[in-house]
């Protein structure tokens, strides 16, 4: 069958997004479930106040980094899937050409799912290998230490069923993505890039422009992924940087360290993609003289637009989901200062966007430096 065990185990981006989202859920939850029993035996109304103020931390630490994290796993799977379809709808087409039914080869896609268990068992047992230092560092006054004890309906809710639904989740969604007909699928499943009415517009344009143009327009999905990619590193860094006012010292920074590692393996995949799916093109401009920079341009050039769109959307959606969570989740704590927007995070953040987008465009100047016609043409 054209699907393998490597393939699913490829994703590597998702592995470390469902390891992430798992590690922060775990301890976080597990605290919140041995603080409740506490709840009875306090008396005093400071000691109570610190009791709902961590209660409302683990609540909002949990549901932003389960939700969140949980939402770009989803899309990135979605993204792998569909990506993977595209580039193998050819050995589809075959395969379904000869009797296979539909349902038969996506039930092959469930090899995707192992790769959301890989990070969600890791981030389990990483979570529970720091456990102990977590709990120390919420701790509260007044309050004897709490002990961690082990919850298997969390082994069971943390890493069972997101398994189980993201395997389900794959199978269904390459049935519906394989419904094309085995001619599209053989012929290469995609559609053709619909010719513009303003010829004279496109004619007109520098031919490098008009490259790096028809470079976004033939890979919507990409350009798509690109401005997903600026969207994470936008919003999880500045939402890292936010949370050290509401939450554990400790907290914020494990935020910020997951929200880089997520930002920065979102934006290589993305970067990845983009020029693994145009090494034909790079290589032909090669071959008529332009410059390893003059195809750099072309290739990553289109996309500056769109990554500054997916930073901008990541820094609103941040701002508006810390204000709401905030105001459901810290509703019954007092002294907790009103949340306004973090313009120091934001250029923090923007400063790190820009020399990040430079690091990735130098690196990968010199990876399209390595790409020769003759690789191009003897692949596959």
């Amino acid at each position: 069958m054209v699907v393998g065990l490597k393939d699913g185990l490829k994703l590597i981006g998702i592995s470390v997004v469902s390891c992430c989202t798992v590690f922060v859920c775990t301890f976080m939850l597990n605290y919140y479930i041995d603080l409740l029993p506490l709840k009875d035996s306090l008396t005093d109304q400071g000691t109570i106040q610190l009791y709902n103020a961590q209660i409302a931390t683990a609540k909002l630490t949990s549901s932003l980094a389960g939700g969140v994290l949980s939402i770009i796993s989803v899309l990135m799977l979605i993204f792998y899937i569909k990506l993977y379809i595209d580039s193998h709808s050819a050995q589809l087409g075959i395969v379904k050409a000869l009797g296979y039914s539909r349902g038969k080869i996506a039930s092959k896609f469930w090899v995707f799912g192992l790769s959301v268990f890989a990070g969600c068992a890791v981030g389990f047992g990483l979570a529970w290998a720091i456990m102990k230092t977590i709990y120390k560092n919420m701790t509260i006054e007044g309050v004897e230490e709490i002990t961690a004890n082990f919850h298997i309906e969390l082994l069971f809710a943390l890493v069972v069923v997101p398994t189980l639904l993201f395997i389900a989740l794959s199978c269904l969604y390459a049935y519906f993505a394989l419904k094309r007909p085995v001619f599209k699928l053989v012929k290469g499943g995609q559609s053709k890039v619909k010719v513009k009415e303003n010829a004279k517009a496109e004619k007109d344009r520098p031919f490098l422009l008009q490259m790096a143009i028809n470079t976004v327009n033939g890979k919507k999905s990409l350009a798509f992924f690109v401005a997903f990619a600026a969207f994470c590193f936008s919003a999880m860094i500045q939402m890292g940087i936010s949370m050290k006012e509401f939450a554990a010292k400790t907290m914020g920074n494990i935020i910020l360290v997951i929200g880089l590692v997520i930002a920065i393996v979102t934006a290589f995949m993305a970067i990845t993609t983009l020029i693994n799916s145009n090494k034909k093109n790079i290589s032909v401009m090669k071959a008529f003289g332009y410059s390893v920079r003059a195809c750099a341009v072309c290739v990553l050039g289109g996309y500056v637009p769109i990554a500054t769109i997916g930073f901008a959307v990541g820094t609103v959606y941040q701002y508006g989901l810390l204000k709401i969570m905030l105001n459901l989740v810290f509703k019954e704590v007092e002294y907790i200062p009103d949340y306004t927007f973090d313009v120091k995070a934001f250029f923090i953040t923007l400063f790190l966007f820009i020399i990040s987008y430079l690091v990735l465009l130098i690196y990968y100047t010199v990876k399209i430096n390595k790409i020769s016609v003759k690789e191009v043409m003897t692949e596959n």
